[in-house]
């Protein structure tokens, strides 16, 4: 059994307190001093940390997260593409920093999804005013639970009775200022959170479809940058090598713009891990430690087994390919019955005296063993042809 040894490297400060009456030497104070230790473990140093109550765990890995909107927008709902891309990065680590970058035309654009989704609404409310179609449960208010026969009822009375006491309440924050003004919001507009949820599916936004406010929902910091070529992919340089020099140990990347293969080979050299997330496996994923497709990322059909980095594979593929030889693979895995009869055979020929070698021991040997094997063939009976074909070649 091999054992692997962990040596740790431990620096600590004992807090000492010294009264002496050196007019040179201050009495030092006691401070708690935070102790860094560092396990080397077959070559790889990992990072460990004091817990509050008092034990050592590894340092959880940084991850950061960066989103070029122009070159991949969502394509179904926005929250529910961040928190699936924001659940695969979590399998790396913690996510510190999750960023999206765009310029106005990604937050006005109307996708055809969208375009789908509100043409059929329009028609189904044209039919349930007319009464050709009936739902099969009265429409519920999520506000104040109120009844609603059709879907344009609820529209109405949500814009009649909540989005009037909204903009009350809005009207009465702004004429308010400083820790009021702030625990007003927290408390009356920030804090209702059943009039945010309605708002978004009964309000429809007069510009877009609300993808920045989704985004932000789900914890990502939207910019929206110049409306100039390449401002986005700029921003997200920028933001690289900030995040570079933070220290973090993963970079995600949602792109297949190549302009950033020059990025991502400065963060391979500086021993930083880089993950990216596209439609096509190009420049882009030659020059990454992994790439994962975005299409199975946004409807979260990755798991654990699909995130195998291109090195581990290697080693795989490697190990596999120098399997030593053996007699059971050989025969498909076969056992026990041809093991006992190869046996068998074995003892019955060493009981014989017969030599089994599997190496050759001289030519000597093998000439004898061919002429006692000629002498043995020409004197059975019966083998007259073979006998006769025998003299006529000596002859």
């Amino acid at each position: 059994m091999l054992m692997s040894t962990i040596h740790l490297k431990t620096s600590s400060f004992i807090p000492i307190s010294l009264s002496t009456k050196h007019p040179n030497l201050l009495p030092l104070t006691r401070r708690p001093i935070k102790l860094h230790i560092s396990a080397c473990a077959a070559g790889q140093e990992i990072d460990m940390e004091r817990s509050k109550q008092g034990l050592y765990t590894a340092k959880p890995k940084k991850v950061v997260i960066l989103w070029d909107l122009d070159n991949k927008p969502p394509r179904g709902p926005p929250y529910e593409a961040a928190m699936s891309l924001k659940r695969v990065a979590q399998c790396f680590g913690e996510v510190v920093d999750m960023s999206a970058y765009a310029n106005h035309h990604a937050f006005i654009h109307l996708p055809q999804w969208v375009v789908e989704q509100r043409r059929e609404r329009r028609h189904l409310d044209v039919l349930e005013r007319k009464g050709a179609v009936t739902p099969p449960e009265p429409y519920i208010c999520s506000v104040c639970g109120r009844k609603c026969k059709t879907h344009m009822d609820l529209k109405k009375h949500f814009k009649q009775l909540h989005e009037r006491e909204r903009e009350k309440k809005l009207s009465r924050m702004r004429s308010l200022k400083g820790k009021k003004r702030q625990r007003f919001k927290e408390r009356f507009v920030d804090g209702n959170y059943k009039y945010i949820e309605s708002a978004k599916s009964l309000i429809t936004p007069k510009v877009g479809y609300g993808l920045a406010s989704e985004l932000r929902r789900a914890g990502v910091f939207v910019k929206t940058v110049a409306d100039k070529p390449q401002a986005a992919d700029w921003a997200l340089k920028k933001q690289m090598q900030h995040s570079m020099s933070r220290g973090i140990d993963w970079l995600f990347l949602i792109s297949d713009d190549s302009d950033f293969c020059d990025m991502l080979r400065r963060a391979k050299e500086a021993n930083l891990g880089t993950v990216v997330v596209g439609d096509w496996d190009r420049a882009l994923g030659r020059h990454a430690d992994l790439w994962v497709p975005w299409n199975g990322v946004e409807n979260g059909e990755i798991t654990e087994k699909d995130l195998v980095l291109k090195s581990e594979r290697r080693k795989e593929s490697w190990s596999r390919s120098n399997v030593l030889f053996s007699v059971s693979e050989f025969y498909g895995g076969m056992s026990g019955e041809r093991t006992s009869l190869m046996d068998e055979i074995v003892e019955k020929l060493e009981s014989s005296g017969t030599r089994i070698s599997a190496f050759s021991e001289g030519e000597d040997d093998e000439e004898v063993e061919e002429l006692d094997w000629l002498r043995a063939r020409l004197d059975q009976p019966g083998d007259e042809a073979y006998n006769t074909d025998d003299e006529e070649e000596g002859d």
